[in-house]
């Protein structure tokens, strides 16, 4: 007898949608529920397409929220808010105009098969993995995080490939979404895990940009990413640009 849901972490494919709305609604939702917890009434058939009714509600349901999240912390996050304010400058200065509003549809939510929160496309914006968000302010963290690094390519121009640029930019995002202070960096890592208080910030920093820059195509392992964020740091730490100083 099962008592298992499919499991959330693995809805990485797009199911199709429902045969019928009526479906994923009110009592037929609880009763295809019940059946598929206990084991009972479902023929194989019907099992295969509640896993895959459940998997596209679990995905919309993802999505709204994304969505939802992505939208109140455009107007009410003074930190997205300051950021999108920032590269609505850059971009006037490109184009010449005088438009200070920030394109929301730059940033999309969707399902994302790696175990990260977001990433940042120079032609395309920015992508929120709705599967990996765990509430409001881990978007908060992440779509700021994101927008450092938009703001790094407007103003400077920035080549991903160059595993320089690449990790000035991750330090700096990392150093000014919030993602490194001091409360969330406790919070994943506690003192049993070697935690220090002192120059956590830094460190928490330093740990997730040698991270991302291994993942760079044109980066041989995490020795050499270490090694390119310990030659780029002074400069690109203490850059708080557009900040002036470490806001969060």
């Amino acid at each position: 007898m099962s008592n298992q849901l499919p499991p959330q972490n693995e809805e990485l494919t797009k199911p199709n949608p429902p045969k019928a709305e009526s479906d994923v609604q009110g009592f037929n939702w609880w009763r295809r529920t019940f059946q598929y917890k206990t084991g009972l009434g479902l023929t194989p058939e019907e099992k295969v397409q509640y896993e895959n009714d459940y998997k596209f509600v679990l995905q919309r349901q993802q999505c709204e929220s994304c969505y939802h999240y992505r939208d109140w912390l455009l107007k009410y996050s003074p930190t997205v808010i300051f950021m999108t304010q920032q590269i609505a400058k850059l971009n006037n200065k490109r184009t010449n105009t005088d438009d200070m509003k920030f394109d929301e549809s730059k940033i999309i939510c969707d399902v994302c098969p790696d175990w990260k929160s977001g990433g940042f496309h120079p032609e395309l914006g920015i992508l929120i993995c709705q599967n990996r968000i765990k509430d409001k302010w881990h978007l908060e963290d992440t779509l700021s995080h994101e927008l450092v690094h938009y703001f790094d390519n407007l103003k400077w121009e920035v080549d991903w490939l160059n595993l320089k640029h690449h990790a000035c930019s991750e330090i700096r995002a990392s150093s000014l979404s919030g993602e490194c202070r001091f409360m969330q960096e406790f919070a994943r890592r506690g003192f049993n895990t070697g935690f220090k208080v002192e120059k956590g910030h830094q460190e928490c920093v330093k740990r997730r940009a040698t991270i991302s820059v291994s993942g760079n195509p044109n980066c041989k392992d995490m020795k050499h990413a270490e090694k390119i964020v310990d030659q780029v740091w002074d400069s690109c730490f203490n850059d708080t640009r557009p900040f002036d100083e470490i806001y969060r």
